[in-house]
């Protein structure tokens, strides 16, 4: 027996919201006409030569009674042409800095990208958005998250990035600066939950103790979630870690406690490893003939004073073992 159908507006009904997925910005950077800016200046000094023998020609004109009053018209009217070039010229005319870039847009659209630097001639009648190219950091604000054993966490991290697309750091976000920001925090909120603090004697990948792992992870994910941007992370480095105020003594107790049962079983090897040696070298040598109670009373206070935390104060037997 199949199911009822329900329509759309039928009492019972449950109707998902609407899925808005973000519309990519189909955008990349291209090159945009750019000279260098002497050719302008030629440019410009020529309309000058130029208007200079129109004013000397219409001085002609005008004293010249029997020329039609068309040729003064043109005269005029070439004069204008050459002082608006002149002037369309020089407004096209930029200086440009190092590691600095032009974003060039004509009535709106996007025309190119002008990488070229020093003093330059750029497509007339544009305008002209500056936008550097050179290799810049921040440091997150200091966040409190859990790491994958749920302990609350402080992390910060140095980010290092630079513009890569021009076009998509100016069309495609609002501010790319604050887009970084915002989106490098969430990686590390990301990548902090997937790792725990300490790897607790296991090979598992922890954040204090693979800090190149954790930042190679880091700038991956900054990387891609930031490409939208044409930003590029060239590197991402944890700059704060700690345990959050709330459970950092207890931590410091349970780190104190490891390092206290890991000093202990290093002493009790080597302690074992001692009274070996002086078994061995008791047999070898001939010293002594131990029988099996002596050899337990022997090994028992060695290990005594070579795992004691104070020093052993040595009782000399006068008599015999057995009484």
């Amino acid at each position: 027996m199949s199911s009822p159908t329900l329509t759309p507006g039928s009492p019972g009904e449950q109707v998902a919201p609407p899925v808005r997925t973000a519309r990519a910005v189909d955008l990349s950077e291209r090159p945009a006409f750019s000279a260098s800016g002497w050719l302008g200046v030629a440019v410009v000094l020529a309309c000058g030569v130029g208007e200079l023998f129109l004013v000397g020609r219409l001085a002609d004109l005008t004293t010249d009674g029997d020329v039609p009053a068309g040729r003064a018209a043109v005269v005029l009217v070439t004069m204008v042409l050459l002082g608006l070039v002149a002037l369309v010229t020089a407004a096209a005319l930029v200086i440009i800095q190092p590691v600095e870039t032009r974003v060039v847009q004509f009535l709106g659209r996007y025309v190119g990208t002008v990488r070229r630097t020093g003093f330059v001639l750029v497509t007339p009648l544009t305008t002209r958005r500056r936008v550097s190219v050179r290799v810049q950091n921040f440091e997150t604000r200091t966040l409190k998250v859990n790491d994958a054993d749920g302990n609350p966490v402080e992390l910060a991290a140095i980010v290092v990035w630079q513009v890569s697309d021009t076009a998509r750091a100016t069309f495609a976000v609002q501010n790319y600066l604050d887009f970084v920001t915002v989106h490098a925090e969430a990686a590390i909120r990301h990548v902090a939950t997937s790792h725990p603090y300490d790897d607790g004697g296991t090979d598992r990948t922890s954040l204090r103790g693979s800090t190149d792992l954790v930042a190679a992870e880091l700038a991956t994910e900054v990387n891609a979630r930031v490409a939208v941007a044409g930003v590029a992370i060239l590197e991402v480095r944890i700059s704060h870690l700690a345990y959050a105020p709330e459970i950092a003594q207890a931590m410091l107790q349970r780190q104190q406690a490891g390092a206290i049962v890991a000093a202990r079983t290093r002493i009790v090897d080597g302690a074992v490893g001692m009274v070996e040696l002086a078994l061995a070298r008791l047999r070898e040598n001939d010293v002594v003939e131990l029988d099996e109670e002596r050899k337990a009373a022997m090994v028992s206070n060695l290990l005594v004073v070579l795992c004691g935390d104070s020093r052993a104060t040595p009782v000399v037997n006068t008599g015999t073992l057995y009484t």
